[in-house]
């Protein structure tokens, strides 16, 4: 593509031809073919002139012109390429558009008649003879174009795909790179990575593909295609393809979890009462699902009906498997399922899969009992709150069983319970009732008294004592971790005490809190810690509610755009 000023329609020519072969804007290259000429002419009439070069788009005329600016004389520099007020006023004569030396303000030509003198900003433009392009000088305005073309052309991909992340994409295999797929996706190319690949699926040059895309990020060597296979949402949307109710929004696809090649759990709900979701997404003798289960290598899939009623949801979840109870623990995020002894093996899966999926699926951590495990655990626990009854109540064995049996679990519960609650137990009137919550009130206030003189011998101090909110088992605690005054407890964090998790290598560990014994959460430990350092005089209430009060505005802003 080399350039000379021999040809003028041949500017327009190579931009118009190039522009084509590139599908982009003619402009974008007669523009790179400006800046190429430009660095030649400063190559022939000095590297700190500013030449400017425009081509005409109509009959390929190149004008070389020299711009010198007016500028302050304290930030003169460039004496080719800068003049001040004072020197340029030996250059302000009159003159016109289509003259070889003329002024312009504003990008625009002015009459120096009327303009009043030079300004800061003025430019002075005077034409100087176009250059001819030795083989050195076309070579460097070949690379300018190519680059520019290049820049051009990764731009225009960029725009193209960006909007394409989270859809389907057909493509063609190009090549494989160290186990990537290259795919050839019309405009461009992309990357299939091996971990982003089904099981061990191969392809040959020219195989069609289909791909999720996953991502499309804009980097130095042009537009990055990422896609995938693995992808959850590539089932989710292969689906929507093939199932006509869910691309209407009359069925939605509300969690999707899969074990890439193996197995997959999605679950459907339907916004219309008549049609039922988990029928539409398998369709006429299973036509729907067969052909996403062929795409997918033979992938089984399990469609569950989701419920809002999370139990329920779970239930669903782990078929086959019967469930035989759930019991959930919605603070802990943590959930407990009993089967029958039979349907162990099944509710787990190969290798754990199916109460992954479930877990995957359901975003709960999934614990999986039998109904014989469930029940010796159960017996454990009340044989531990009976001996727990008598030891500290005083009572007989059927007496603390009562207790247990009515749902007490502690002694906080016996000793602040209204008295009606302790009532309904059999063999239990009024005096027997005040009788069990002196007991148990009498040996709670001994323990505080214990612990209390216990923190106190190990140095705690009374700001620390009369903080709300700490019981004296957390002082106690508290004063063996090496917290013994409110200004200590101010500079604890969150998870020092509710505890919580790190990673490390890429391992989870889990951090144990000096207060999680007592139950106390995230929430509650920053809420105490943030009081202490408001009485304390570390912060300020009125920052806190202000930051609040921005943090509100601009959710409600967010949620308004």
């Amino acid at each position: 593509m080399a350039i000379t000023s021999a040809n003028q329609l041949e500017l327009l020519q190579t931009a118009e031809a190039v522009a084509r072969e590139k599908m982009i804007d003619p402009g974008l290259v007669i523009e790179a073919m400006e800046e190429s000429l430009a660095r030649a002419a400063k190559s022939r009439y000095g590297a700190e002139m500013d030449i400017r070069v425009k081509i005409d788009r109509k009959t390929g005329r190149a004008t070389f012109t020299r711009v010198r600016t007016v500028v302050e004389e304290e930030v003169l520099e460039n004496y080719q390429a800068e003049m001040t007020v004072e020197q340029a006023k030996p250059y302000f004569e009159p003159s016109a558009p289509g003259r070889e030396q003329y002024w312009t303000r504003d990008g625009q030509v002015i009459d120096t008649k009327e303009a009043g003198g030079p300004q800061i900003g003025d430019e002075f433009r005077e034409t100087v003879p176009p250059v001819d392009m030795g083989r050195i000088a076309a070579q460097s305005a070949k690379q300018v174009i190519l680059q520019k073309v290049r820049e051009a052309e990764r731009d225009r991909q960029y725009e193209e795909f960006k909007d394409r992340a989270g859809t389907i994409i057909n493509g063609i295999v190009k090549r494989e790179e160290y186990g990537n797929i290259i795919v050839d996706v019309g405009a461009g190319e992309a990357i299939l990575r091996r971990n982003e690949k089904i099981g061990r699926e191969a392809y040959r040059p020219n195989d069609r593909i289909r791909c999720y895309v996953k991502d499309v990020r804009r980097e130095t060597r042009g537009p990055q295609i990422f896609l995938s296979r693995t992808a959850p949402e590539f089932m989710a949307e292969l689906f929507k393809m093939e199932v006509p109710e869910i691309y209407d929004g009359i069925i939605e696809i509300k969690a999707v979890a899969r074990d890439p090649g193996s197995r997959a759990k999605i679950a459907v709900v339907s916004y219309d009462g008549s049609i039922d979701p988990v029928g539409a997404c398998v369709g006429m003798r299973g036509s729907r699902v067969q052909a996403v289960v062929n795409e997918l290598q033979g992938e089984k899939i399990d469609i569950i009906p989701w419920n809002e009623d999370v139990p329920t949801f779970l239930v669903n979840a782990l078929q086959p498997a019967e469930v035989a109870k759930v019991v959930l623990d919605e603070d802990a995020g943590k959930i407990e399922v009993v089967v029958p002894d039979e349907q162990l093996s099944l509710a787990i899966g190969r290798r754990g899969q199916n109460v992954r999926l479930a877990s995957q699926l359901t975003g709960l951590d999934i614990d999986i009992l039998t109904e014989e495990e469930e029940s010796k655990r159960r017996q454990a626990e009340f044989a531990e709150r009976t001996k727990l009854f008598m030891d500290t109540l005083d009572l007989d064995e059927f007496f603390a069983q009562l207790l247990v049996s009515e749902g007490f679990t502690n002694l906080e519960e016996v000793a602040y319970v209204e008295v009606d609650e302790l009532l309904v137990i059999d063999g239990v009137d009024e005096d027997t009732a005040n009788e069990l919550q002196a007991r148990a009130r009498d040996f709670l206030e001994e323990q505080n008294r214990k612990a209390l003189e216990n923190a106190r011998a190990l140095g705690v101090q009374d700001s620390l004592v009369g903080f709300e909110g700490l019981t004296p088992q957390m002082i106690e605690a508290l004063a063996k971790d090496g917290v013994f005054t409110l200004e200590d407890f101010a500079t604890c964090a969150d998870w020092e005490l509710a505890g919580g998790w790190t990673t490390e290598n890429g391992e989870r560990h889990k951090d144990d809190g000096v207060l999680e014994p007592f139950d106390v959460g995230l929430d509650e430990a920053q809420n105490m810690i943030m009081t202490a350092r408001i009485q304390l005089g570390w912060v300020d209430p009125a920052d806190l509610a202000s930051d609040e009060d921005g943090e509100e505005g601009e959710t409600t802003e967010e949620a308004e755009a």
